[in-house]
């Protein structure tokens, strides 16, 4: 080959690239990225690269090419030690490449080179599976595949969360992945996992998976632990509260008022005392002053749910009543009274919203009894009337 034939397929690769970019062509850009293809034009450009050997020069003065510098520099290097048999210093080259293409990818407003994102990670995977092999077949311990698990953490916490059906591709092929064992990736590449699918198990109602997934991310960057005192921020820890409190609300556990205080998450302070109180208004209005910042959160229509848990403890806070005047009709709610207090907490509903309202809550198995509906009355259990949820969600 000569040097300007070598030259052109070097420019041409460029160009491609650069177009492929510009114009938001993906298949195109996946085709560029694709190694284990070892398509001819892949292979001629390695062997180009060979022959002309200023490529990164030729990069790094153009206009259109000096962009992606750290991008193509770094995959040039990659492809020429793959053309070669070098698999150890071809994966180092094009994880080098490929967390430079994740730092372009967050800088881009729109998603559109997701797919090639996706081969980036196959790739990566492939390399390290075959630089693995060359390191265990010399003596040496292979690594590198445990360094592409982080690298898949990484694409994962790049995604956009509201694409649900792809973040689901993503966590599927990590959690089946048995080469990879999760507690030997470092400590904040499982935080950053850990947050981001209880984050996804928030937006599918999944509480218990959300509350396991969440208080993981936060045990583990807690900054009063001496391994992470330094590197960990209370924004984090922020970031990580704002999705775990609407998840413990949710299966009946409120936080301390100390904590909301210490983290400035007051949007919640009024949402606690209304489940404390059983203050349906309370709950309502906070929802509606910090509405524009729970629905930017994703948890809004989670936090909304909570009315059912008001709406129990207002009852339970009549029967404690009705059982200190009376004992032996306390298990008897007349209708009539739980309108009175709601009209009192400035919540206009007839009986019959009313004995709507305590249908749903007996079967959601927030309230025990029956209805006695000639004397529009609820006859409560005289065992545990109002069962805890103790860590369980509402029953759908």
């Amino acid at each position: 080959m000569s040097m300007g034939e070598a030259h052109r397929r070097i420019t041409d690769y460029l160009n491609r690239f650069s177009d492929a970019v510009s114009s938001q062509d993906v298949a195109s850009l996946k085709q560029l990225l694709s190694f284990s293809s070892n398509s001819p034009s892949l292979l001629s450009l390695a062997d180009s690269l060979n022959v002309f050997q200023d490529a990164n020069r030729l990069i790094k003065q153009s206009d259109n090419y000096s962009p992606f510098a750290d991008i193509t520099v770094p995959l040039f290097r990659s492809l020429q030690h793959y053309r070669t048999g070098n698999l150890v210093d071809a994966y180092l080259a094009f994880e080098k490449s490929a967390n430079a293409f994740i730092q372009e990818f967050r800088n881009w407003e729109s998603a559109w080179a997701l797919e090639a994102l996706y081969v980036i990670a196959y790739e990566i995977r492939v390399l390290a599976e075959r630089a693995d092999r060359e390191l265990a077949s010399n003596g040496k311990s292979p690594e590198k595949l445990k360094a592409a698990g982080s690298f898949l953490m990484k694409v994962f916490g790049v995604l956009a969360l509201g694409t649900v059906h792809l973040c689901r591709s993503v966590i599927r092929s990590i959690e089946t992945a048995r080469i990879f064992d999760f507690e030997e990736f470092p400590k904040r590449d499982k935080v950053t996992y850990m947050y981001y699918t209880g984050r996804l198990e928030v937006f599918n109602e999944n509480f218990p998976a959300a509350d396991q997934k969440l208080s993981y991310a936060l045990i583990n960057c807690n900054p009063r632990s001496e391994a992470n005192i330094r590197s960990v921020s209370a924004v984090l820890i922020v970031m990580i509260l704002k999705y775990l409190i609407p998840v413990k609300l949710s299966i009946g556990i409120l936080p301390k008022d100390w904590l909301l205080e210490k983290y400035n998450l007051v949007e919640y302070s009024n949402i606690v005392q209304a489940l404390r109180r059983g203050d349906l208004r309370l709950l309502r209005h906070a929802l509606e002053e910090h509405e524009d910042q729970f629905l930017r959160s994703g948890v809004y229509l989670v936090l909304e749910k909570l009315e059912l848990q008001v709406y129990q403890r207002l009852f339970k806070k009549i029967y404690i009543i009705q059982k200190q005047k009376d004992p032996s009709k306390a298990h008897q709610m007349k209708l009539d009274v739980i309108v009175k207090a709601l009209k009192w907490l400035e919540m206009d509903m007839d009986v019959d919203e009313v004995e709507c309202i305590v249908a749903i809550l007996i079967h959601k198995n927030l309230v025990k009894g029956y209805f006695a509906h000639k004397s529009k009355v609820v006859v409560l259990s005289k065992q545990d009337p109002f069962p805890k949820l103790n860590g369980k969600p509402v029953n759908s």
